[in-house]
């Protein structure tokens, strides 16, 4: 095994164990998600020199102190759950500039946490994780909510939250506003079940799933795919055709002979529930194999 791979091995072993773990922090696992998509390295490249050895490759440790001086820049003091909506509005939108526009869910970047703190620009999850992980470490009263296809921050009590949208600078939501972004994207009404607060491992599954949607809509990019697919795997729920697509992917990647033997341990998870779609696997792993040839 290469050190890269070793590397890889070790980077997802901690992933997976955190996934598990009684609380899993949402920072750490996102930044572990990031380091997935390489090296972080400056805006602009620079010249490699001899001897030159980066301590923190992958940006995890230096992400992580950015997010400890952002919180260490929040005034002290008692606030009401409005109080640290304006406080954190201040301090990421206005004076660091964090916030997003459309041209940002074309970046691989966007969905990376790493890459969001230092370009302060990315989805509106990633930039809900700063503002939560911000918050969180100055003692705030905050959670992610997962509104359908916008996720914001919420302040305070859930059955009454304070609403802010991370994406437009921290920008309050109404009650109205968070109405309009649910049925502009389902066509129904706002639930009061949209408002709780959404769980870590939940959020870190939504970003996978933005990562594959990329990658999925550039052919050229199932390294993307792939990874995300694994890391999804890793999490203690995900959904079973996971496999299948990781199975796909190989094929795609001409990796025939291993996405053919994991279609069809998909087919075998697959015969007591829905025998006619494990028959169809069974072909397509059988096609797979005939590449081969």
């Amino acid at each position: 095994m290469s050190a890269q791979d070793s590397g890889t091995a070790e980077r997802r072993r901690q992933f997976a164990e955190e996934a598990r773990s009684e609380r899993p922090d949402l920072a750490l696992l996102c930044l572990l998600l990031g380091a997935e998509a390489g090296p972080v390295g400056p805006e602009e490249p620079r010249p490699v020199r001899p001897g030159d050895v980066s301590p923190d490759p992958y940006g995890i440790d230096a992400a992580q102190i950015e997010l400890d001086r952002l919180a260490g820049l929040l005034p002290h003091g008692t606030r009401t759950p409005a109080g640290w909506a304006s406080a954190l509005a201040e301090l990421l939108g206005e004076r660091h500039e964090f916030g997003g526009s459309s041209a940002d869910y074309q970046r691989l970047e966007s969905s990376l946490l790493q890459q969001v703190l230092r370009r302060r620009r990315g989805l509106p999850i990633l930039l809900s994780v700063v503002w939560i992980e911000v918050a969180r470490r100055a003692g705030a009263p905050v959670y992610g909510v997962a509104l359908p296809g916008h996720f914001v921050v919420g302040f305070g009590d859930p059955e009454r939250p304070v609403l802010v949208d991370p994406f437009a600078g921290g920008a309050p939501l109404t009650g109205e506003d968070a109405e309009l972004f649910v049925t502009g994207t389902t066509g129904a009404r706002l639930e009061p079940s949209m408002l709780a607060p959404a769980r870590p491992l939940e959020i870190v599954l939504r970003i996978l799933n933005n990562i594959r949607a990329w990658a999925a809509a550039r052919p050229e990019r199932t390294d993307v795919s792939l990874w995300a697919v694994d890391l999804s795997l890793l999490l203690p729920s995900h959904p079973a055709r996971l496999r299948y697509e990781r199975a796909q992917l190989l094929v795609q990647r001409g990796e025939f002979q291993r996405g053919a033997a994991e279609m069809e341990e998909y087919a075998e998870v697959l015969d007591a529930i829905e025998p006619t779609t494990a028959e169809a696997v069974r072909h397509k792993a059988q096609a797979a194999r005939a590449l081969l040839n």
